[in-house]
């Protein structure tokens, strides 16, 4: 074996694996990595966060409230900044089309499935609502896939 073949086998790996669980979820990379970042500056009131609802596909991310606010595919949801797996920041790679763990690279699909890494979950989710043209992000609507998998794939506004 040659020093970098594993190196290259990972990398094949993690490859195929995340354009496997794309596809399941009927993902693929041109879409995925065509989502600009924005950094976001929502309005808080008590236990809710209110971002203008984005115009297109796109992420947000409001670092004050530590909330990620994804678009995609006629969809909306509200993430938790911080990884399932050990609280660490979360990053969005927009040239992976993907999020990662900046602590142990723990990778999510752009709506928060969970494809390689430590982490046992998906993204946990915020509960969402659309008022008009903003967004409402509430804060005490926690969901976690393993522990409420129907809230989770709930916490979504459709466009």
């Amino acid at each position: 074996m040659t020093p970098g073949m594993p190196c290259e086998r990972r990398t094949f790996l993690q490859a195929a694996c995340f354009t496997l669980s794309a596809a399941a979820l009927g993902l693929n990379a041109a879409d995925s990595a065509t989502l600009p970042v924005a950094e976001g500056d929502g309005q808080q009131s008590g236990n809710e966060v209110r971002l203008p609802l984005l115009a297109s596909d796109g992420v947000t991310i409001d670092r004050k409230v530590q909330v990620i606010i994804v678009r995609y595919q006629s969809h909306v949801y509200a993430f938790n900044l911080a990884c399932p797996h050990e609280n660490n920041v979360l990053k969005w790679l927009p040239k992976d089309g993907r999020f990662q763990c900046t602590k142990h690279d723990s990778q999510y699909t752009p709506v928060g499935v969970y494809t390689s890494g430590r982490a046992t979950r998906n993204m946990d989710r915020l509960g969402v609502r659309k008022e008009e043209n903003t967004l409402v992000v509430d804060l005490n609507k926690f969901y976690q896939s393993d522990k409420n998998a129907a809230g989770w794939a709930a916490a979504v506004v459709t466009l």
